[in-house]
């Protein structure tokens, strides 16, 4: 088995990842555009998902940021603890990226909780300033998703 390289986890894969496995589907992410790809064997499944970049105004850390604007009049809070979703499914586009415009009522993202999908709609037009959380994340009740100006 000396011989048989190609079938040991790459060097610092702790739980039997390949490492370079993951390191190719996130330059194949780069390459197509796509936000995430899911690969998967008989008995494994490994999902790599790209955060978006923001643009230069919107740098600030995630947590900080949405603390910084939690009572901005265009900031939409968590109705309900659960899992926040950018898109309807990992293949098709988020409903939304920051600049957007966006209509009143437009679903702006989808929240899980207790299996069933609940649409979080933009409560007035305006243009999408910030989003302070990536698809899949855990969100609390009262939490800022969006930043609507």
């Amino acid at each position: 088995m000396a011989d048989d390289k190609k079938k040991e986890p790459a060097k610092g894969a702790a739980s039997g990842i390949d490492a370079d496995k993951v390191r190719e589907l996130n330059r194949l992410l780069a390459e197509t555009g796509l936000d995430e790809i899911e690969y998967a064997g008989p008995d494994w499944r490994v999902r790599v998902v790209r955060r978006a970049a923001a643009p230069a105004p919107a740098t600030a850390p995630a947590g900080k940021a949405a603390d910084a604007v939690a009572d901005h009049p265009g900031v939409v809070k968590s109705p309900m603890v659960g899992v926040a979703y950018t898109a309807p499914d990992p293949a098709t586009p988020p409903f939304i990226r920051v600049g957007d415009q966006v209509a009143e009522g437009q679903t702006l993202l989808l929240i899980e909780a207790m299996k069933v999908f609940n649409p979080i709609k933009a409560p007035r037009a305006g243009k999408v300033a910030r989003i302070f959380i990536a698809s899949g994340t855990p969100v609390e009740y009262g939490e800022p998703l969006v930043l609507i100006e």
